[in-house]
């Protein structure tokens, strides 16, 4: 392999001749292109950026001796050419009185990895030029922007560009949230990263960090019918404002730490009454059970309690009450598991214990429910049905898979007989 590498190199350094002879002919030779740039990144079916380092190296290989040597030996890849030739450029561009030193550059890209690299070819354009080191960082700021174009249900695509400031203190503030949130937590990185976006917005608006508009610090409103927060079969779903339709169960997630107001309508939808807005659950609530949880109640999840959301065991919408004996304390990504995810909490006298959801192969036809499910949950001290399922035998219950610290199975992990 190191080998083959060292011939791709080498073929890399010729087809960087090459291009360069490409780019002294007269426009003849690459008629019907804007440049010679992009004859090689059509005709040659690379990237703008691969053309553009080829014609860099193929230029500037006559005033890099010492380099080229180096990557015919196999010392150097064509990638540390490639910013050896780009740093060359910035640096005699610039023209810089110390002009570019090669020998020294040259000892680092022996030494070090093409990224690390990367680094030192910034150091030295910004010991040569100052200045215009500046100046291309402040044009990257100025090119910054972000684009969320709507997609499918109320989704959104993003799109955009950060400086290096910019990057980093995105990456910094997204680092912490992005971590695994426990041995269940199966999230592949970039899902764990664009839950960790989403959270740090989350969490910027209920600590009160946003301007506020009028009266109002922003916030998420949903509008939903009471038939949709309890559950009823053939209910509307809920209406997220900038998100459209939203499911029952994410209305529930969302009603379970929020403001709440009550709108009555007449037959032909004119507004009856409007009730005071009153908060799920009130402050000295709030307190008494950040106190009590001191955190994410899910096993092995160490998010802080200040990051958290109450969560209802059972929905105040469905019956529950909203009390401690209710409530508990859980971060963004195991509310949404609690409630979208079809995950259950059960408190026992041991700590919280998690339980995975049930495929819908394995629940029991519906012909075959006991006349009293809710007595049958209550006896045997079950929670692991979704909302509105029956229960199961109780041949056919599964026992909770973690209590306190332990393990939380994974959902796939269900036993099947």
């Amino acid at each position: 392999m190191i080998r083959v590498r060292h011939l791709i190199d080498v073929l890399e350094l010729e087809f960087a001749g090459d291009v360069a002879t490409l780019a002294s002919c007269d426009e003849l030779e690459w008629e019907g292109h804007v440049s010679p740039i992009q004859w090689v990144k059509h005709e040659c079916r690379t990237t703008a950026s691969a053309a553009v380092d080829a014609l860099r190296v193929g230029e500037l290989e006559g005033h890099l001796p010492a380099s080229t040597r180096a990557l015919l030996s196999g010392e150097i890849g064509f990638d540390h050419l490639a910013l050896l030739a780009r740093t060359a450029d910035a640096v005699t561009g610039s023209g810089a009185a110390a002009g570019f030193e090669e020998g020294s550059l040259l000892a680092k890209a022996r030494a070090h990895s093409v990224g690390k690299f990367r680094h030192d070819c910034e150091h030295a354009r910004h010991a040569a030029d100052q200045r215009r080191f500046l100046a291309e960082q402040v044009e990257q700021v100025e090119a910054r922007y972000l684009e969320l174009k709507p997609g499918f249900g109320g989704s959104r695509f993003l799109r955009g560009f950060l400086d290096s400031e910019g990057g980093a203190t995105l990456r910094t503030a997204l680092e912490p949230l992005a971590r695994r949130s426990g041995d269940d937590d199966l999230r592949q990185r970039d899902r764990r990263l664009a839950d960790a976006l989403v959270e740090l917005a989350g969490h910027a608006m209920d600590a009160g960090l946003l301007a506020h508009s009028g009266s109002q610090r922003p916030h998420l409103q949903v509008t939903a019918t009471l038939d949709t927060l309890v559950g009823r079969d053939g209910s509307p779903a809920g209406e997220l404002e900038w998100g459209g339709p939203i499911a029952a169960e994410t209305v529930r997630r969302l009603g379970c730490d929020a403001t709440v107001a009550r709108v009555v309508f007449d037959s032909t939808s004119a507004v009856l009454d409007v009730g005071r807005a009153r908060r799920v659950p009130g402050p000295a609530t709030r307190r008494a059970l950040q106190a009590r949880d001191g955190g994410c109640v899910w096993p092995g999840c160490d998010r802080p309690v200040s990051w958290n959301q109450a969560h209802h065991l059972t929905h105040w919408a469905q019956g529950g009450s909203t009390d401690l004996e209710n409530l508990v304390s859980v971060c963004r990504a195991h509310h949404w598991k609690l409630h979208e995810g079809g995950w259950r909490l059960i408190r026992t006298g041991d700590g919280m214990v998690v339980v995975p959801p049930v495929p819908f192969d394995l629940l029991p036809p519906r012909g075959l429910a006991p006349e009293d499910p809710l007595a049958l949950v209550a006896e045997q001290q079950w929670e692991w049905l979704p909302h509105g399922s029956p229960p199961a035998a109780e041949s056919e219950c599964c026992a909770p898979v973690a209590a306190g610290p332990a393990r939380a199975r994974a959902p796939d992990a269900v036993p099947t007989d």
